[in-house]
């Protein structure tokens, strides 16, 4: 049952969506899986693997063709997060190109924008990132120091982004930056800010915990000279698109979770079964019979809610609370699904070479970015309270 779940499930049940999913699966088959150990040693993947995600029409795969894009709508970028998620490859930023940037620069950017960067970002020949979380602010983005100054036709900008995804092998990255410091006016905007710009410096890629195959680094502004057409969106209405659009970028979080949850059962089903102790498999003993039916019943759970959500999100319906619900919960599953995997693995489960020892390493950021799990719950909460909180808010006044 649980090896064909995706099929079964009637976001996914399409003709067309059948046919996505095995190029999917081909493509991480016999283009990715022999290279995730180099490129775990390396820090990054290849560039190489981006252009052939492009070439395949894996990269913007909701963005309209006139930009280069497969016209599809979004269930077709969650099944693509999924299966990669299911088989562990973490290493390939594709989701936060795919599914953060463009749908900025597609709804925010100008035509001229629109036209230099997203047909390069659809082929895989550019690679962006998006520049928000600070040293010292983390999760509070109105308190960043990164800082525009306005010189007539361009701004110089200051400062340094840290915990970047893709941000090593980014040519262009999205910056918040705070304009008009100090004055009635300071708000935080959005540059498109090319890494071939004078004064844009990247740091080492991070020694990490996990996603050992993603280049996440730090981001470092020393009087960069950024041209004023590079703007996107109005001055000062940054943090107003940025909250946003997050609510994309949390159920992208919230579907790769479910993917790696799928993936982590499948191979404690297959391991189990072959795996045997006192003279017999793994799977007969009940205790391993009752886990695995305990994290078989919150996959469907959460597979229900999230194919909602995306069924929302195509129709551009998401709520910042569902989004929010869909993150924090869903790699809530995955860590304790993850875990209670491993261990039914027992030794074995801890070793480097056995997928689910990735997987183990890997999920744990989920409960850390695009929002923490404690920020989840303060959105969450907010919207349960919000008519409360209104009132609160006009009695302080």
């Amino acid at each position: 049952m649980l090896k064909n779940v995706l099929l079964e499930r009637e976001l996914y049940a399409s003709e067309e969506h059948t046919m996505m999913q095995q190029m999917i699966q081909d493509f991480i088959k016999n283009d990715i899986m022999e290279h995730v150990d180099s490129w775990e040693k390396k820090g990054m993947v290849s560039r190489n693997i981006w252009e052939r995600a492009g070439a395949l029409g894996l990269l913007c795969i909701d963005m309209p063709e006139v930009y280069g894009g497969s016209g599809l709508d979004f269930s077709f970028s969650a099944l693509f997060i999924e299966e990669l998620n299911r088989e562990g490859i973490t290493g390939p930023g594709f989701s936060l190109h795919s599914d953060i940037v463009a749908p900025y620069l597609l709804k925010y950017g100008t035509e001229a924008q629109k036209q230099k960067y997203l047909p390069q970002m659809a082929s895989g020949k550019l690679i962006t990132a998006i520049g928000m979380t600070e040293p010292n602010c983390g999760s509070d983005l109105q308190a960043i120091k990164t800082n525009a100054v306005d010189k007539g036709d361009h701004y110089v900008v200051n400062g340094q982004k840290t915990f970047i995804t893709n941000g090593y092998m980014s040519d262009m990255a999205i910056v918040a930056v705070k304009t008009n410091v100090g004055t009635a006016k300071e708000g935080v905007s959005l540059l498109l800010m090319e890494s071939t710009m004078e004064g844009f410096e990247k740091g080492i890629p991070f020694k990490k915990i996990g996603l050992k195959a993603q280049d996440t680094c730090e981001l470092f502004f020393d009087n960069v000279k950024v041209p004023k057409e590079n703007l996107l969106g109005k001055e000062g209405n940054g943090f107003k698109i940025m909250m946003t659009e997050l609510a994309r970028e949390r159920l992208a979080v919230a579907l790769a979770a479910l993917g790696g949850a799928l993936g982590a059962i499948e191979k404690t089903i297959e391991y189990t079964s072959t795996r045997t102790a006192f003279n017999q498999p793994i799977a007969g003993f009940q205790n391993t019979q009752f886990r695995l039916a305990e994290c078989a019943t919150q996959l469907q759970l959460h597979q229900a809610f999230l194919d909602r959500c995306t069924q929302l999100l195509a129709k551009h319906e998401l709520t910042a609370e569902s989004a929010s619900i869909a993150k924090y919960s869903a790699t809530e599953m995955h860590g304790k699904v993850v875990d209670e995997c491993l261990q039914l693995f027992g030794g074995y489960g801890y070793m480097w070479e056995y997928p689910i020892a990735r997987m183990y390493a890997d999920n744990r950021v989920a409960r850390i970015y695009a929002g923490t799990n404690e920020i989840m719950k303060v959105l969450i909460a907010r919207g349960l309270f919000k008519e409360l909180f209104e009132e609160m808010k006009a009695t302080q006044k």
